[in-house]
């Protein structure tokens, strides 16, 4: 007992309220002095309710538990770098959608903000983008400022700025993972279809929805096509994506970071902030704030054996 709980002295306890308490750490890291620290937060927060089941060695695991003071849970295990997830008794965790934002969650940075390094504007153009991504800014207008600052800008800079885009660590496991599992998977962004179109290519989406930029005789107007892709817009692609696979809200996975992503994040069964912005972790039920998006999957109860890489096509 006291190999595998460390410093846990008090027996565990009846579950007056049944639950599971998702952990996940980088690969190797709930061991030693960690997973002892570990058990002590879960010790003085949480009601222990058996053995921990390790969905992947000494990286994640499932605690069955009685009653949980989450956020005080949360709070202790932050400087640990471990995040963590409660579920209630008879959630389904296994999701038939994915429904998932592009910029700083799907790709590393803001591609738009990429763009504007191609027209030497990046640090201005960047200041507006985290506002709006903060909620301090109507996501449209602050959409449209933007564009309109990189009026005639060569299109050529799409393809270079593409070509300088990086995936998020997990992400390819993430997408593959579901999908070889049933689930549909959408990547919806309020960025551009220039960028969404190959990232969903890449990593095997199903669908693949974003706002597209007016281009002509080569080179950027400065003008978005209409309708503009915003916050209700993701929500409404949801909600088309649940009814597409002949199933409900609580059957989906949303994640993103920015204010726009919220909508989704609190209709979705499992709606998870991702490295996301105060007000957006704030208002989830799921985040992620140390781990990347493999963590999705263990909070959906996968095993690392199940979690496969590559990209569906």
């Amino acid at each position: 007992m006291h190999a595998l709980f460390p410093q846990m002295e008090k027996a565990f306890l009846p579950m007056t309220a049944p639950k599971t308490i998702t952990l996940v750490a980088q690969p190797g890291c709930l061991s030693g002095l960690t997973w002892e620290q570990v058990c002590a937060a879960v010790q003085n927060h949480a009601e222990p309710a058996g053995p921990p089941d390790w969905l992947a060695p000494r990286t994640a695991c499932d605690w069955p538990a009685g009653e949980v003071d989450e956020e005080a849970l949360s709070d202790a295990l932050a400087p640990l770098q471990v995040d963590c997830a409660v579920h209630w008794q008879g959630e389904t965790r296994r999701k038939r959608v994915l429904i998932a934002d592009m910029d700083s969650t799907i790709v590393q940075g803001e591609t738009l903000d990429e763009l504007a390094a191609e027209a030497g504007i990046k640090d201005r153009i960047a200041a507006i983008t985290a506002r709006a991504m903060r909620g301090e800014l109507d996501f449209a207008e602050a959409l449209i400022e933007r564009v309109a600052a990189l009026e005639g800008l060569d299109a050529a800079a799409l393809e270079r700025t593409l070509a300088r885009t990086r995936i998020m660590p997990g992400a390819a496991e993430l997408v593959a993972t579901m999908r070889r599992n049933g689930a549909t998977c959408w990547l919806v962004s309020g960025g551009f279809t220039e960028f969404t179109k190959p990232v969903a290519e890449w990593l095997g989406f199903t669908r693949q929805q974003g706002n597209t930029l007016k281009i002509e005789n080569g080179k950027l107007t400065g003008h978005v096509v209409p309708p503009i892709l915003e916050r209700n817009a993701k929500l409404e692609a949801l909600q088309r994506a649940v009814t597409d696979a002949g199933t409900v809200p609580d059957n989906a996975v949303a994640v993103g970071d920015g204010a726009n992503d919220l909508a989704m994040i609190q209709a979705a069964g499992m709606g998870v902030a991702f490295q996301a912005k105060p007000a957006v972790r704030k208002a989830a039920r799921f985040r992620v704030n140390h781990t990347d998006l493999r963590t999705p999957l263990y909070y959906q109860g996968y095993r690392a054996a199940e979690i496969i890489a590559e990209a569906l096509q």
